[in-house]
């Protein structure tokens, strides 16, 4: 009888803890590995290794994100995979790439992301701006490997943006 309760002990706490960190990783925070070279330099800048980094998801409580945010969010084409980009349009702002012969209007619910390597990267330029929904976390610190621990900056830089306040009004 003693092996038996050790047993339920031990399935308990097992239980328990995997529950917590369940609730833990759906809810507040969790750990994502980054693969690929669409966000190089800023993840994978050697491509032999992969960054693990810190996703927050305290940002979707009232989907508070600024330019330069990098994001987790599941790919509009297939929910099962998970992409990692850095927001370049907030709803309302006007997008331009060179790649396009037009400037877009990012739509209410909708963010424009970009790869910081835009050679490699399936972005918001193949797919069109993504829907607030689909975003998992905000991407907070490189946790792995232990040489490139540190937070993730906001790089805002990669191409001006105007909001719908300073582009001009045709009639």
């Amino acid at each position: 009888m003693g092996t038996r309760s050790l047993l339920w002990d031990i399935t308990k706490k097992y239980f328990t803890v995997g529950l917590i960190g369940l609730t833990v990783s759906d809810r507040y925070a969790s750990i994502v590995s980054v693969r690929g070279s669409s966000m190089s330099p800023a993840f994978n800048p050697r491509s032999d290794t992969n960054d693990y980094v810190l996703v927050e998801k305290f940002c979707l409580d009232k989907y508070r994100f600024s330019h330069g945010d990098v994001v987790v969010f599941s790919s509009p084409s297939n929910h099962k995979e998970k992409h990692i980009k850095r927001i370049i349009g907030l709803p309302g702002d006007w997008i331009g790439t060179p790649n396009m012969d037009d400037v877009l209007k990012v739509p209410e619910g909708h963010f424009w992301v970009e790869g910081d390597n835009s050679v490699s990267s399936l972005d918001s330029r193949s797919f069109g701006p993504i829907p607030l929904g689909l975003i998992r976390g905000r991407v907070t610190h490189v946790v792995w490997p232990p040489q490139r621990m540190g937070r993730v900056e906001r790089e805002t830089n990669q191409r001006p943006l105007s909001s719908l306040q300073d582009r001009p009004e045709f009639y």
